[in-house]
């Protein structure tokens, strides 16, 4: 089953969060992971996380650097800041609680 691109959308911070909170990735790389972790429920193409990227940063929550790849390509990775520890802490809680309620308003009563 494929999950409906609006409610991936409305998540995206999280995850992205939640992988580098993980360890400390790149564009490519952070997509890659979110694809396996999402094991064909959808599938993000690489532009689909640089924008979250940007506004993370942007608001604190995350920093980036430049480092030089054992290949010799030099990537931006992105790194969690202590902000974005706590902004993950509390979106968690807010996903768990929406999904809560959300099971608890679309959950069918058999008799």
């Amino acid at each position: 089953m494929k999950i409906n691109k609006e409610l991936v959308g409305a998540s995206t911070a999280l995850l992205i969060l939640g992988v580098i909170a993980k360890s400390p990735s790149y564009g490519y790389q952070i997509v890659k992971r979110i694809n396996t972790e999402a094991q064909d429920l959808f599938e993000w193409q690489e532009g689909t996380v640089y924008p979250v990227l940007h506004k993370l940063e942007k608001d604190g929550l995350i920093r980036s650097q430049w480092q030089t790849a054992d290949t010799g390509r030099r990537r931006k990775y992105y790194y969690i800041t202590s902000r974005g520890q706590e902004a993950l802490a509390d979106y968690s809680v807010q996903w768990t609680e929406f999904n809560n309620l959300v099971v608890r308003i679309t959950e069918v009563q058999y008799a």
